[in-house]
């Protein structure tokens, strides 16, 4: 499941990553967010070009919802991918995801809106899945505002994933937007402690005390976490949602969770490609300078433009 080691790209970004502690305490985390925004910007100058972008807040569920929309240079319509950042739910924005939704666009030929739901522990469990559920419904309602030809997919890293995936299953229940696809990258959906890729991997990128810390900021109470949505692997049956692809990466402490969610799938009838790759980190393919991150994105790229222009 995992190489014999890292990737010396990825490494090379762990250990810029690894003097930055994550703090677990608002104060602390208002910080970064802060760091974070100005960071993203400064780098986001350079990102790859697309046909054109456009900021603009869409109606949400308690409030207007700031999105991020990527035009191909090709012309329109375009099949329409709804994308949500990673953070654990408690950082990440629209900007800090802008270069990978930059090459998503790019490679899939694809419209992609990227979404800033609501944060915890601010606004805990359900207010995420409640934006990115609502961003959902605003998008396969207004496709012309998106460029859209009617054909939707979801997708997400990390704790995006999840949303991803939680919108795909409750679009199945509740008879809602048809979703064509939904391409999870390796997201936080049936993680245990007793996993063996937690108990190897735990410390890089993501330890233990932040993982417990987000889960304690978002869900704020245990029952919400046995709820389906919040994560979609308690679910009894999952075989109405949308075709998937699931990446993990070999040295994440999420990957035993996310490739149990991937054998849950296939188990229930759904069409999935799973891939795992054996030398990468969680977050891998939002690292500009690690050559992997460019090739997977390309993948899930290809597969996103076969299911969506349905070739």
């Amino acid at each position: 499941m995992q190489a014999e080691r890292i990737d010396p790209q990825a490494k090379a970004a762990l250990e810029r990553q690894e003097r930055i502690p994550m703090p677990h305490n608002r104060y602390g985390l208002k910080l970064l967010r802060f760091l974070s925004r100005a960071t993203s910007r400064l780098r986001n100058r350079n990102g790859p070009s697309v046909g054109r972008t456009l900021d603009r807040p869409i109606p949400g569920p308690d409030g207007e919802l700031d999105t991020r929309l990527y035009l191909p240079a090709a012309s329109g319509p375009y099949p329409t991918i709804v994308f949500f950042h990673g953070g654990g739910f408690v950082l990440g924005s629209i900007d800090t995801h802008d270069w990978l939704c930059r090459h998503l666009t790019r490679e899939s030929g694809c419209a992609v809106l990227s979404v800033d739901y609501r944060l915890a522990p601010e606004h805990p469990f359900p207010a995420a899945v409640e934006d990115a559920y609502g961003a959902l419904e605003w998008t396969a309602a207004n496709p012309d505002a998106v460029g859209g030809n009617g054909r939707i997919a979801v997708a997400g890293d990390s704790a995006g994933g999840t949303l991803a995936a939680v919108c795909a299953l409750m679009a199945a229940e509740r008879d809602g937007p048809e979703i064509d696809y939904q391409a999870l990258l390796y997201p936080a959906v049936g993680v245990d402690r007793d996993q063996a890729s937690v108990q190897e991997h735990a410390g890089l990128v993501l330890d233990e005390a932040d993982m417990e810390w987000f889960n304690e900021c978002y869900y704020q109470n245990e029952i919400h976490r046995r709820n389906p949505y919040a994560d979609p692997a308690n679910a009894d049956d999952v075989s109405g949602v949308a075709p998937a692809t699931i990446v993990t990466a070999g040295f994440d402490p999420l990957r035993d969770g996310g490739k149990a969610y991937a054998e849950q799938l296939v188990r229930d009838g759904v069409p999935t490609r799973y891939e795992n790759y054996e030398d990468m980190i969680h977050g891998f393919m939002t690292l500009r300078d690690v050559d992997r991150a460019r090739e997977a994105i390309a993948a899930v790229g290809d597969d996103l433009s076969d299911a969506l222009e349905g070739t």
